[in-house]
């Protein structure tokens, strides 16, 4: 009587797991382990190890939540262990629950003269030892396991305030072990054909020949005996192993990685440790392995080795040399690129890429976001114009409606620059080569037919960790084996080369990548979304200030405290500390490095600011916005004061807010019920509707708490109509309101001549799982929205014809939006907000309303349940918008109010643009201190445009260089059109649409 197929599985998979795997430790000790708890952060290990250590045992208890003890291990080596088919290691089991590396505790393990061995990690828990004594230290982490609630209940974890006293963990054992390699090498054997076998079809022959081969591998291995036997199973084994891969079998790049993020469950002064271990992890994998190449992302992580790790760095630094341990994205961190503004985006490659030169002599040629939450428009020229060829990401496989239809393609920004993009078709950035990931890929892959290759990122991830000796095993048996996609070990840029040669014509898509998930990250964590807007303003103004002041003689420019404020903002854009994805221990830290930020660049701009006006009792009004502004010209300054503000007037019931160039009317509940363009009479409040209108919506996310916005929560909606006072102040009219446990108070204000009603919400929220928007329904027909992103704006239907469209219900905006028909149209800009929804509905009488939504607030609870509570003020303006150069004119304004400063008289600008169309984003000098002005400007209609710029000072030499302030001779990227202008000739630039165009000047 023959076994079934199942039985024969179930005997294997029993076999592998109860006779195998006990057997690959052949014999082990405890080894002696005396403990010291640090009593509150983390300390070096010079100050450690001179610490009084207590004797340890396995069984006891160590260390509260976020607490850290060191062990000191020793131990001698009992005779006659080692030897030939065994290697000597230490074992250790810090109380590891069943989850993957990076969510629980970890360790570092020192030798006693400091240098460091490797990580010790859930499932890389083993270390090298012998010959001679034993005598290491393990800096031990109680890291929580914060997402063991995945994703639903609030945890008192993520607070190092809350999160308790009591240990975390129980050390199980600190043992030396010898491993059997034979043993070992059965094991992984037989984990390959076992993960191939599951994704073959039953049908096939080649899976009953390895199933059959895996029968004889059970016969002939003694489970009495396995360290005897195991080679006979080996050789059982050999055949079905040696059977080569299809000739049309697909080919997967396998890039070492460990996507470490820099901070989520957990602050940054975790990630720094995250990055001593895995990175240590992976060097020791190096000596293991000699074909096993590392690809890293996120310069400020290099960084932190490097200040805190000199050593670790310095070997990272020869591996470097050696073209296995590769820098790889260009930029500062792996930043979410919905929020952060054009030039912040450019700065990440300006000091990513810089720092890999300067550290490294090594330029990345990709960009590498495989975990962002979506992809903005602007990003291909952005990326082309650092000097980038290529782009991978991943994220876009989460995808909740709408599969991407490539997996290599071409992907078109806003202005039509292309970049080579790859989405590997494994569907993670943290593959462990297993069986399912590689038949994943194969089974997958868009572009079947037109090309054959694809690239898998493999090592267990985001919490760090990296690959294992387990991993390369599993490459090495795969590298051609029947049934299964080839492997091949390599570097991104092997894989991209590849690529192209193998799809030189590849498919097209076009403008941004929107993640049909996690749309609440654009409104999650209020305030730290505010301090990232301020902050990115603050450091415009300081920059243009300081080198206006530095070019004409008046004061030195501050380079140093400008970088460092500089990569304390870019730090904080990662793509879960901006987006609002982690604890409140990153929040904590965020908001004090904004208030930082700002209390150092408030002084500096004062500084310079005094210094270019000189002495004097007059005042003069400062504009660093790149458009007109109280009377002051952009980048420049006028005597003079910003324009008062009109006074309210009541009118029966109602009040009114009249300056002869708009019209607000107010009704007796404070609701704005109309809002008139005198000029032309018309109406831009749909009729019988409210504008700036409070709504409070139920937020419960399927899933993702902090991360998701999901259609149904416009299920039920309370609108805040009613009003416990209204008031009129000498200059706006300020309306109160109530909702449960929060209040609100809005203040409307119209200042003398302008067409644009301020409208500043202040809320003390203390709302859970609610999401607060602010409404306006506007008299307005059209079928396309536009929405500011870096460097330009976006379209995007306000209908739901296709599944894209549905998919589509929440976007982000940078400072404005527009609405518009041919003549006529409405701007709606922000000072901090980034979530928006824009729809249409129609009013009784049959016309349509235009309904624009700003996402104000919201309240989850995982993993910050005391996320968005509290003190809330944010702005917004309304104005009527024939087309989107005046809701552009408008965001400015709002996010760079004029400062008024005593001082002698007017500052003429040191930049003028002849255009209105071309935008001066920023004023700085250049990066390599050599003193020359470097001016980035962008075309920002979406058309084309030819403008002239002037500098106020004399000019020996102007040219065009990249987003590093590279000549032609330094370029790598020939998209960057390089042009030059001598003294006496003028400065002249046609710019395509949305045209990035950094412009180096130097004095004469």
């Amino acid at each position: 009587m023959h076994d079934t197929r199942a039985q024969i599985e179930t005997r294997v998979e029993r076999f592998v797991r109860e006779r195998l795997a006990p057997a690959m430790e052949r014999r082990h000790v405890a080894l002696d382990v005396t403990a010291w708890e640090v009593p509150d952060e983390p300390v070096p290990f010079a100050e450690a190890v001179s610490q009084h250590f207590t004797p340890f045992t396995p069984g006891m208890a160590w260390s509260k939540p976020w607490g850290t003890t060191w062990f000191h291990v020793t131990g001698e080596i009992p005779e006659g262990w080692g030897g030939a088919g065994v290697a000597l290691e230490m074992v250790v089991d810090l109380g590891f629950t069943a989850r993957q590396p990076g969510f629980q505790a970890e360790g570092l393990v020192y030798r006693p003269d400091g240098t460091i061995v490797k990580g010790i990690e859930p499932l890389n828990s083993a270390v090298p030892v012998g010959p001679g004594p034993i005598d290491l230290y393990i800096e031990a982490a109680a890291n929580p396991d914060v997402g063991g609630n995945y994703f639903y209940l609030p945890t008192h974890l993520g607070d190092k305030a809350t999160a308790g006293d009591d240990p975390l963990y129980i050390l199980r054992r600190i043992d030396l072990a010898e491993r059997d390699l034979t043993v070992y090498d059965l094991l992984q054997d037989c984990g390959t054909l076992t993960g191939l076998m599951a994704e073959l079809e039953p049908s096939l022959p080649r899976r009953a020949e390895i199933l059959r081969a895996l029968e004889r591998m059970c016969d002939v291995v003694d489970p009495d005996r396995v360290a005897e036997t195991a080679a006979a199973g080996r050789k059982a084994l050999a055949g079905v192993l040696a059977s080569p891969a299809y000739p049309s079998a697909h080919t997967v790049i396998a890039v070492g990685h460990a996507h470490i993020d820099s901070a989520w469950l957990w602050p940054t002064r975790e990630t720094i440790r995250k990055c001593a271990r895995t990175f240590s992890n992976v060097l020791a994998l190096m000596d293991e392995y000699p074909d096993f190449v590392f690809a890293c992302s996120s310069a400020q992580q290099y960084a932190w080795v490097k200040e805190h790790y000199p050593a670790l760095f310095e070997r990272i630094r020869d591996k470097v040399a050696e073209g296995r341990f590769v820098p790889v994205g260009g930029m500062w961190v792996e930043s979410d690129t919905n929020l952060p503004g054009g030039e912040a985006l450019a700065r990440q490659f300006v000091h990513g890429k810089s720092f890999f030169l300067r550290e490294f002599g090594f330029e990345p040629d990709e960009v590498w976001l495989p975990d962002s939450f979506g992809y903005t428009g602007a990003l291909p020229q952005i990326a082309r114009a650092a000097g980038a060829h290529s782009f991978l990401t991943q994220k876009m496989s989460w995808n909740e409606i709408n599969p991407m239809p490539h997996h290599t393609f071409m992907w078109e920004g806003i202005d039509g620059t292309r970049v080579f993009t790859h989405f590997p078709p494994t569907d993670t950035y943290n593959s462990d080569l297993s069986g399912a990931d590689l038949a994943r890929a194969q089974r997958q892959y868009a572009e079947k037919g037109l090309s054959n290759v694809s690239l898998a990122p493999f090592g267990f991830g985001d919490g760090g960790g990296g690959p294992t000796r387990e991993m390369m095993e599993a490459a090495a048996r795969a590298h051609s084996l029947e049934g299964s996609p080839r492997v091949e070990v390599g570097t991104p840029r092997h894989f991209f080369d590849l690529a192209r040669t193998t799809h030189p014509s590849p498919s097209t898509w076009s403008g941004e990548m929107y993640l049909e998930l996690h749309r609440g990250t654009y409104t999650s964590q209020a305030k730290t979304k505010q301090g990232n807007r301020r902050s990115e303003h603050l450091l415009r103004e300081a920059e243009l200030w300081s080198a206006t002041a530095a070019w004409r003689g008046l004061a030195d420019y501050p380079y140093d405290v400008l970088d460092d404020a500089w990569r304390v903002v870019l730090l904080q854009q990662f793509h879960d500390i901006l987006p609002g994805s982690s604890i409140a221990w990153v929040y904590q830290e965020a908001e004090r490095n904004y208030a930082a930020v700002a209390a150092t660049l408030g002084p500096l701009i004062d500084e310079a600011q005094r210094s270019l006006t000189g002495p004097g009792s007059a005042e003069v009004v400062f504009n660093a916005a790149p458009v007109a502004a109280a009377g002051a010209p952009a980048l420049g300054a006028a005597a003079g004061s910003p324009p008062a503000f009109t006074a309210p007037s009541a009118a029966g019931s109602r009040w009114v807010l009249d300056n002869g160039v708009v019209r607000a009317v107010f009704d007796a509940a404070g609701l704005l019920v109309s809002f008139v363009e005198t000029s032309s009479g018309r109406e831009l409040v749909a009729p019988g509707e409210a504008a700036a209108l409070l709504q409070v919506f139920r937020d419960t996310p399927n899933q993702w708490d902090a991360w998701d916005i999901d259609p149904h929560y416009r299920h039920t909606v309370t609108e805040l109509r009613e009003a416990d006072a209204v008031e009129a102040t000498g200059e706006a009219l300020v309306v109160r309101r109530s909702f449960n446990r929060s209040a609100f108070a809005q203040t409307f204000r119209l200042a003398a001549g302008s067409s644009e009603l301020e409208i500043e919400t202040s809320v003390d929220w203390h709302e859970q799982e609610k999401l607060l928007k602010l409404a306006f329904p506007l008299a307005v027909h059209a079928d396309r929205a536009s929405s500011e992103v870096q460097f330009g704006h976006v379209r995007r239907p306000t209908h739901a014809n296709t599944s894209w469209d549905i998919a589509r219900f929440e976007t982000a905006a940078h400072r404005w939006v527009h609405v518009g028909e041919p003549g006529f149209g409405a701007a709606v800009a922000n000072d901090s907000t980034y979530g928006h929804d824009i729809t249409r509905r129609w009013a009784s009488d049959g016309s349509t309303i235009t309904l624009v939504r700003q996402s104000l607030l919201r309240a989850p609870r995982f993993p910050d349940p005391e996320a968005d509570q509290g003190e809330h003020v944010l702005r917004t303006a309304l104005r009527p918008a024939p087309t989107v150069l005046e809701a552009l004119d408008t965001g400015y304004r709002l996010n760079l109010p004029v400062r008024t400063v005593s001082g002698g008289g007017p500052v003429a600008p040191l930049v003028t643009v002849s255009s209105p169309a071309v935008v001066v984003e920023a004023v700085k000098l250049a990066e390599d201190r050599s003193g020359d002005l470097v001016v980035r400007l962008y075309e920002a209609l979406g058309g084309r445009a030819r403008a002239r710029v002037e500098i106020s000072e004399p000019v020996a030499r102007a040219w065009t260089t990249d987003l590093l302030e590279r000549d032609a001779d330094g370029l790598t990227d020939t998209t960057v059109q390089v042009s030059a202008w001598e003294a006496g000739t003028p400065i002249e630039i046609a710019f395509r649409p949305f045209e990035i165009v950094t412009l180096r000047v130097r004095r004469a």
